[in-house]
């Protein structure tokens, strides 16, 4: 039995899918079943309710060979590392308790950067304590994921510019989710592996922000700049929107991470990247959610 959190989230859903295509047993624990596909809620065992509960974990966790961890943003959290471990402490106990073999979980490159990075230091902070339980585990180290430009479609559509707290001209290792579900799938259906270990999923380009916006004009045909915001002007945009300040202060930090270079260890030593490319992603990716955006 392979269990999935987050099964309705952009990585989850692309995992559940592969699972299924794959003829795999697949129990999933969601908030809402009614955001999964019919599909879905036809083949698969469904665990009702968060899975930061204890209850929900253990009820999720018997008979579990293999669970996908992903905990889900919080813009809201008041503490960043204390949301992440608040939902890893009661999974860490039900992994234990209920003998869970295998993890696979959605984590960050750059573990052995040490210094403070905002979320990616929380996610690291889950992945230490995953490790503590004894079970296997497999820590998928992502970069900068493309997804990220979705949330800018009507910028890019209507003035031709898209934005990050990052330098224009340092080159950004970035991902496209479907590499990263496509590699979980393949880790949570094989029960050939043991240990602990990291996996980095790094696409096969390096490009600058600068050089992202000139892929950007090309595909959609008109001209993109990328603008880097003051680092207060952004966080007093996010928080004026809803989100607390100690989650935009965590991704201030996070992007001063990535411009001081927390990804480029491991992506040096890359020596089979994720097959999507920046140019593919935007073409069947980005462009069909620009004209659903503009429709």
């Amino acid at each position: 039995m392979i269990v999935l959190t987050a099964p309705t989230g952009r990585i989850g859903r692309q995992v559940l899918d592969a699972l299924l295509d794959g003829g795999e047993k697949v129990r999933v624990i969601a908030r809402d079943p009614a955001g999964l596909t019919p599909k879905a809620r036809e083949r698969v065992e469904v665990v009702q309710g968060s899975h930061s509960d204890p209850k929900v974990l253990g009820e999720a966790f018997e008979g579990a060979d293999s669970v996908l961890w992903l905990v889900p943003p919080d813009p809201g959290a008041h503490d960043v590392r204390e949301h992440y471990l608040g939902f890893t402490r009661p999974a860490c106990e039900a992994v234990k308790d209920r003998g869970v073999r295998r993890v696979v979980g959605v984590s960050s490159l750059g573990r052995a950067y040490g210094a403070p990075a905002g979320q990616l230091s929380a996610a690291f902070a889950m992945d230490e304590m995953i490790e503590s339980t004894g079970a296997a585990y497999r820590s998928l180290a992502m970069p900068f994921f493309m997804e990220n430009l979705l949330h800018q479609t009507d910028a890019l559509t209507t003035r031709g510019v898209f934005s990050a707290p990052v330098a224009a001209d340092r080159p950004l290792a970035l991902v496209a989710t479907r590499d990263i579900a496509a590699v979980a799938a393949r880790l949570l259906a094989d029960d050939s592996w043991s240990g602990q270990g990291t996996v980095p999923v790094i696409g096969p380009d390096s490009l600058t922000p600068d050089d992202m916006a000139r892929v950007l004009s090309e595909v959609l045909e008109r001209p993109v700049r990328f603008e880097r915001p003051d680092g207060e002007e952004y966080k007093a945009t996010l928080t004026r929107y809803g989100m607390h300040e100690a989650w935009a202060q965590g991704l201030l930090d996070m992007a001063a991470a990535q411009d001081d270079g927390i990804y480029e260890p491991e992506w040096r030593a890359l020596t089979t990247p994720a097959p999507t490319g920046f140019r593919q992603w935007c073409r069947e990716v980005l462009i069909p959610a620009a004209r659903t955006t503009a429709a």
